[in-house]
């Protein structure tokens, strides 16, 4: 992770050492001669591939760093070299000073590296346990009894279900904050059993990430991901506990990890629900959170997808009776009418039939069907982030994260810039601040001065598309043939608006893959500039960055294509140009509805393929050339240590990166689904999958991750909100303004019978001839003027989309009566529409509380229970000290007053 204000680690300074409380700071030539140092002693590897525990076999194994031998490398400098070993050696002394205890091992397969094994004793568990506000069990729970299935769904339930006799389910607790003078209230039966491994592995990390090895003009540096960027420690991870593909040979080794890829990660069981609660033990909250999220998304998206599809199959099966298809490739009516050039001079006439098919394939999506699932999406979407509110009210109970906000403390990051001294309002104190509220303000302004920089720049990218488009159409308009003899395939499905349409989608993904990677490192430079306090501010700060890019870069071109092509175009005697040059693309007669389809279909499936080759095959491909690097068949005597480093590390982030795929993704499907009611489904195939391939991304490719906490799933809510409530608006002024459904009714309802109309009943036929605008000629200006003489024949008039008097009229070439009807009628819909599904949204959600009635009541029990047993401890303790302090006053006073008796 860059840092953008971090001093290079090359600097001359202090080294610190901590010795029972004292700060030492030696000199820095000197430290060989004091022998200030105290660093963990070599050990040789006893063999034994899967064993978690120091060579004593008694202390497990909490955390590893791992480090490259200066003395045996074959090339290095002499003066960096040295002072990157102090640097260790200081740090290590010191981890030993906060109590932790060091286990060194050379590799086996390569002497040069070092692998340092760290545990955290008894003493040091329980005090860190107290400083970080870790609840731990007070005594067995029998309130958090999982429902069980009922009824005739008992036995699917069980099939999806993971088998309990494999994964066991969870003893549950009631739990509190620990404290120390309270040790006899916890639930203590073994002590080493106690602080599960995960729960050792915070805290190590915890104080890995705090102690101190260097001071620098008063700024102390301090922390082991300071030192593993610096490239003082190559490495710093806990252990997985077993292979994933077999079990451990050590009986009491619990196996999770073997677990995990058995009834998670396996493609056998795709079709089981996922095994929350030992992902929740194993990784820890933050990752059980999000699986838990992705999981019930995915389960939503299963109804979505299936209205999705039924809208698509009546869109297919009666586009057969689409009339103005029938009209567009009719002969007689589309293939006599002649429509004028989209574009300047080298554009030539041509005929509306070679729209055909594309008319065809838009009557699949622009149908009835396609208002229903938009209005349905504006529901669905209501009640996915209802209920899952109140899965995720579930969850917190059962994992005991309600009331985790108090217990999250400053990052080491923050603490180290802490240098500004203020008197805190509340409790009139001095506290360290890194900075004060003026210096604050300017790295906010920085800070969103960067940002819309870079917001500016896809913008310039989303107008440099546009003008390819402008270029690349005329390009293929004097090239591709115009006429249409029904036996070409090329001819028929290969016309200009479809060719420009893939290629300029083809170009604007590429280009949101390009900005995407420049991006994602710049945010990370942002957001360290901008120093948030907690990881949750840090990591709600990145995501608003960069979803707020992301949001401009994949939906740019989407917006574009369904609110902007062909809206502004004037007409063939007076078109509008960009920038003075380039002529206003148009849209076919049918609409652009099936260009943001296209759009939509290319951008979604262009990046799920290239997020898989990203998440899997790169790690999968990473570590098969670290397997050829290794001995054959040296894995049978390689330790658990050395196995987990040959792994890929995941990284602070890589979570991180996860929600925002899946956000995205949410986006397409909500915000556009009125043009592709596909759309679910695609989303559900891919997060099946995307499931699986997280979980076996997790389980074997990637190093065990430091398990965190994790409430809910931070500022990834209220953007879903957030897209949830524009999606509304998107999706009806989708319906109103790209597809041509409105005026295809303002038609039916009004023009196709008198006084507008000749027909004596409703009906679409003529909806064709009414539609297309009649220009002369004549009229066309020199620089927008067409090729009137080409294959097509001499006329003297042509055809455009628009609603407008034919010339001659007194009016001519303005506005008619029936473009002012569908304005009207079109405004009229989006207010409609958008009250009615805002009325339904709002009714929703007050209708589901956040919290189900049944897991407050359990949250309020459990914690009157928890205070009761606390209190009644406290009591007894109290009653038995009184007792004693009674006993020795009457003893006292029996003592004073005996020998005056006698």
């Amino acid at each position: 992770m860059l840092q953008m204000e971090e001093e290079d680690d090359d600097d001359d300074g202090d080294i610190v050492l901590e010795n029972l409380g004292q700060t030492i700071i030696p000199d820095l030539g000197s430290l060989e001669s004091q022998h200030d140092f105290r660093t963990p002693e070599f050990e040789e590897f006893n063999g034994k591939s899967d064993s978690l525990f120091f060579n004593d076999g008694q202390r497990r194994i909490d955390f590893v760093l791992v480090y490259e031998d200066e003395s045996r490398k074959e090339t290095s400098k002499k003066g960096t070299n040295e002072k990157q070993r102090r640097k260790r050696q200081a740090y290590e002394s010191n981890l030993i000073c906060h109590g932790l205890q060091l286990e060194a091992t050379r590799s086996v397969l390569d002497d040069k590296l070092v692998f340092v094994k760290v545990h955290a004793p008894w003493e040091v568990l329980c005090t860190y346990a107290e400083i970080m506000h870790i609840k731990l069990p007070l005594k067995p729970n029998d309130l958090k009894n999982r429902s069980s299935a009922f009824g005739t769904l008992n036995w699917f339930t069980k099939v999806l279900s993971v088998d309990e006799s494999i994964i066991k389910p969870e003893q549950e607790f009631f739990t509190a904050p620990f404290e120390k003078n309270r040790m006899n209230d916890f639930y203590i039966v073994d002590r080493d059993a106690f602080f599960n491994p995960a729960t050792r592995s915070r805290i190590v990390y915890f104080i890995l990430s705090r102690v101190k090895y260097q001071v620098i003009n008063n700024l102390s540096k301090f922390g082991i991901n300071r030192l593993v960027n610096s490239g003082i420690y190559k490495a710093a991870f806990p252990l997985h506990d077993c292979k994933f593909r077999r079990q451990s040979e050590d009986p009491s080794c619990p196996n999770e990890r073997y677990l995990l890829y058995r009834e998670w990660a396996h493609p056998r069981s795709i079709y089981k629900k996922q095994p929350l609660d030992l992902i929740r033990k194993y990784y820890g909250e933050k990752i059980g959170i999000y699986f838990a999220w992705l999981g019930y998304y995915t389960q939503m998206l299963l109804l979505a997808a299936i209205v999705g599809v039924a809208c698509f199959l009546y869109g297919y099966l009666n586009q057969d009776n689409c009339t103005w298809s029938k009209e567009v490739c009719h002969p007689d009516i589309g293939g006599k009418i002649i429509m004028c050039p989209q574009c300047d001079r080298l554009c030539p006439f041509w005929k509306l039939n070679i729209t055909c098919e594309s008319s065809k394939k838009l009557c699949i999506f622009d149908s009835f069907g396609t208002l229903v699932f938009a209005v349905f999406m504006g529901v669905w979407v209501t009640l996915f982030l209802e209920f899952w509110k109140r899965r995720q009210a579930e969850l917190e109970y059962e994992w005991d994260t309600v009331e985790l906000q108090q217990e999250e403390q400053a990052r080491p990051e923050y603490e180290a810039r802490c240098t500004h001294v203020v008197i805190n309002e509340i409790t009139q104190e001095e506290e360290r601040i890194p900075f004060t509220a003026w210096g604050k303000c300017i790295r906010i302004t920085l800070c969103a001065s960067a940002v819309f920089f870079w917001i500016l720049l896809i913008i310039a990218s989303v107008i440099g598309i546009i003008v390819y488009r402008l270029s690349v159409f005329i390009v293929f308009s004097a090239k591709l043939p115009k006429n249409v003899n029904g036996t070409d395939p090329i001819q028929k499905y290969l016309t200009p608006q479809t060719a420009t349409s893939i290629t300029a989608s083809i170009i604007s993904f590429i280009i949101i893959m390009i900005l995407n990677t420049i991006y994602e490192k710049v945010a990370i430079m942002i957001t360290n500039f901008e120093l948030p306090r907690t990881q949750t501010d840090y990591e709600n700060s990145l995501t608003m960055k960069m979803f707020l890019f992301q949001f401009v870069n994949y939906y740019s071109s989407c917006f574009y294509i369904a609110f902007f092509k062909g809206k502004f175009v004037g007409y063939p005697g007076d078109p509008v140009y960009w920038l003075g040059k380039y002529r206003n693309e148009e849209c076919d007669p049918g609409g652009c509805l099936l260009e943001l389809t296209t759009q939509l279909t290319i951008i979604m499936g262009g990046k799920a393929i290239w997020n898989n080759i990203q998440e899997v095959l790169l790690p999968w491909i990473m570590n098969l050339i670290g397997r050829f690097h290794r001995v054959s068949g040296s894995e049978k005597i390689t330790p658990r240590w050395e196995q987990d480093y040959h792994l890929q590390p995941m990284g602070k982030l890589g979570l991180f990166y996860e929600y925002l795929e899946m956000i995205i993704q949410f986006g397409f499907v909500t915000l556009f689904v009125a043009s592709f009611p596909l759309a679910p489904l695609l989303a559900l195939v891919n997060n099946i999958l995307e499931i699986r391939v997280d979980a076996w991304k997790l389980t074997t490719q990637f190093r065990r991750l430091v398990p965190e906490k994790a409430q809910d799933i931070g500022a990834w809510q209220p953007i879903m909100q957030g897209i949830a409530i524009l999606a509304v608006v998107t999706n009806a002024m989708i319906i109103a303004f790209t597809s041509d459904m409105i005026p295809r009714l303002v038609y039916y309802w009004s023009f196709s019978v008198p006084p507008y109309g000749d027909h004596t009943s409703y009906t679409m036929e003529g909806y064709i001839n009414n539609t297309l605008s009649i220009f002369k000629v004549a009229d066309f200006k020199n620089k927008s003027k067409g090729n009137p003489y080409s294959e097509l024949g001499n006329h003297t008039t042509c055809r455009y989309r628009d609603f407008r008097y034919p010339p001659g009229h007194p009016q001519e070439y303005k506005h008619n009566i029936y473009y002012w009807h569908v304005i009207a009628a079109k405004l009229a819909f989006i207010i409609v529409m958008e009250h009615i599904i805002y009325s339904v949204k709002f009714f929703i959600s007050y209708a589901i509380p956040d919290v189900s009635k049944r897991t407050k009541s359990k949250i309020q029990r459990e914690k009157y229970l928890t205070q009761k047993l606390l209190h009644e401890n406290h009591l007894k303790d109290m009653t038995k000290n009184m007792g004693v302090i009674a006993e020795r006053m009457i003893e006292a006073v029996d003592n004073n007053l005996r020998p005056k008796l006698e």
